[in-house]
This record gives C-alpha cells, structure tokens and sequence, in this order.
C-alpha cells in the first residue's frame, strides 16, 4: 500500500501537514516507514521524534490530535503533504494554530 519512498540516511522522510479545509500549513515533522504505517492504520498523525528517538501520536498528551484526510507524495517521492482536521486550538506546542507565526519579512 505504501508507495516506494525516498527516505533519508536516517530512515526519515519530512511531512508537511496542512489543514484539509484553510489551506494552512500547521507544521513539519518526520516520519519513518513504521510512524507512516501507523498513520494509515489509525488515521491520526503519528511521528518520529529525533530529538526524544520515539514514536509520538500527535496530540497525545493535549488532546489536540490530527485527522488524516489525505497523504500526498511529492515528484521526487521524498516529501510528504499531510491533509488533516486540526482538533482542538492548534498544532504548535507554543499555543498557536500553526508553527509559522513568526515573520521574517517586514511588509507582512
């Protein structure tokens, strides 16, 4: 079921998750082959954290878990595109919606 992917040195591939409905880009992580299974199997995100080296369902401890709607593959099979609902407030663990809600530029 799961498409030949490229995955880095470290068995990773980065995942885009955008919310199914706005359009908005809520965050990146990582999946390996295994997280990327156990997504389809439950239909809610799961990752590999580098930082922890374990698994984590997104939204585990707050609540604030992702409906996977949608897994996209990009041309070169080495990024993922996440579609999902965003239950509760937020993806980011600071509190906002999304993880980019910081600017660089100045006219925005």
């Amino acid at each position: 079921m799961i498409p030949e992917l490229k995955y880095d040195e470290k068995g990773l591939i980065p995942a885009i998750v955008q919310d199914a409905g706005s359009g908005d880009v809520l965050m990146l992580a990582y999946m390996n082959r295994q997280s990327l299974e156990m997504t389809l199997e439950t239909g809610f995100t799961h990752f590999w954290s580098r930082s922890r080296q374990k698994y984590w369902k997104k939204g585990e401890t707050s609540g604030h878990v992702q409906e996977v709607k949608g897994i996209f593959f990009d041309c070169d099979a080495d990024t993922l595109l996440v579609k999902v609902i965003q239950h509760g407030p937020g993806a980011c663990h600071t509190g906002n919606r999304t993880c980019f809600y910081r600017n660089i530029t100045k006219d925005e």
